[in-house]
C-alpha cells in the first residue's frame, strides 16, 4: 500500500529531490510550496492520483489547517509529514531589522508548529505517523551572521524533543534530521542583498567568505533527501540525527565543547564556590 508523505517546501532545493525521489518509489506526495506550478512537470509525469500540489504559506495558521485537511480529505490519510519550508537572511544581531528577524522565527519555527499541530489529530486517528523536520546543523552550533535562522533551528529541535514525549504513546515518531551544507540555492539566498557594517566584517563577514570557500564541499541535496526517506522507513528511528560529512564534525566539536565547559564549571553547577 502507498504511503502518503506531506511535504512542505517542496517546489525547490532539497524538497523538490524529496518529491522526486519519494515519487519514484511509488509513494503519495502532498507537495507544498508557495510556488506550486514549479511542480507542473511531476504532475504530468505521475498524475493526480500520486501528486497533489498545493499552494502554503506555513506562516498561515488557517491556510496549513485547510491544506491539511485537503490532504487527508483526497487520499484518506497522511503517513509522513516533512516540514522542510524554510530560509535564512544572514546579517549580525545589530544590524538585523525587527521584522527579518521575526520572518524568519515565523517561517523556521512556527511554519513547523503550525504544520505539526494540523496534522496531530490525523495520525493520532491513525495510530501511527512519522513526523520528520528538516533542522540543520546550526540547530547545535552557533554562526556569525545566523541568529534569527538558528535560533528558530535550536528552538525546533526543543520543540521536537517535547512533541516525541507527548506523542509518542500514540504510535507517532518524531525525528529532528539536521544537514550540514547543501549545494542548493539557500546560501545564494541567504546573502543575497545583505550589507555588513565594518564593525561586523571580522565575524560575520568572514562567515560569509568561509561558507563560499567551502561550499564546493557540501552535500548533494539528492543524498541529503535519501537519507531523510530511509529515516521514515527505519522501524527505530532516532530523535535527531546529523547529515552530511560537512555536519558532523561541526556537531562533534559543539558537544565536546559544552561537555568540558560543564565538567570546568561543574562545582559552581553543585553550588559549590
Amino acid at each position: 500500500m502507498s504511503k502518503v508523505w506531506f511535504i512542505t517546501g517542496a517546489a525547490r532545493g532539497l524538497g523538490r529531490d524529496l518529491t522526486e525521489q519519494i515519487l519514484a518509489s511509488g509513494d503519495i506526495v502532498v507537495a507544498t510550496a508557495r510556488q506550486p506550478n514549479r511542480l507542473e512537470d511531476l504532475i504530468t509525469k505521475y498524475g493526480p492520483q500520486k501528486i497533489l500540489a498545493i499552494a502554503l504559506d506555513v506562516s498561515d495558521v488557517a491556510q496549513v489547517e485547510a491544506v491539511i485537511k485537503k490532504a487527508e480529505d483526497t487520499f484518506g490519510r497522511i503517513d509522513y509529514v516533512i516540514n522542510n519550508a524554510g530560509y535564512a537572511s544572514m546579517a549580525s544581531i545589530e544590524d538585523i531589522d525587527h521584522k527579518s528577524f521575526r520572518d524568519q522565527i515565523d517561517a523556521n519555527l512556527f511554519g513547523v508548529v503550525n504544520v505539526t499541530k494540523a496534522v496531530l489529530p490525523i495520525m493520532r486517528r491513525q495510530k501511527s505517523g512519522h513526523i520528520i523536520q528538516v533542522s540543520s546543523v546550526g540547530g547545535r552550533v552557533g554562526s556569525p551572521g545566523l541568529a534569527a535562522y538558528q535560533s528558530a533551528k535550536w528552538a525546533v529541535g526543543g520543540f521536537s524533543t517535547v512533541l516525541a514525549q507527548e506523542v509518542a504513546p500514540f504510535g507517532i515518531k518524531v525525528t529532528v534530521a539536521e544537514p550540514g551544507g547543501i549545494k542548493t540555492d539557500w546560501a545564494t539566498s541567504a546573502a543575497e542583498g545583505v550589507t555588513i557594517s565594518e564593525p561586523y566584517q571580522q565575524t560575520v563577514g568572514e562567515m560569509m567568505k568561509m561558507r563560499e570557500l567551502y561550499s564546493s564541499n557540501w552535500s548533494e541535496p539528492s543524498d541529503i533527501a535519501r537519507a531523510i526517506i530511509h529515516l521514515g522507513r527505519v522501524d527505530d528511528p532516532p530523535l535527531r540525527i546529523v547529515l552530511g560529512p560537512s555536519a558532523v564534525p561541526h556537531a562533534q566539536a559543539a558537544a565536546k565543547a559544552l561537555a568540558e565547559s560543564d565538567e570546568k564549571w561543574l562545582k559552581l553547577s553543585n553550588l559549590e564556590f
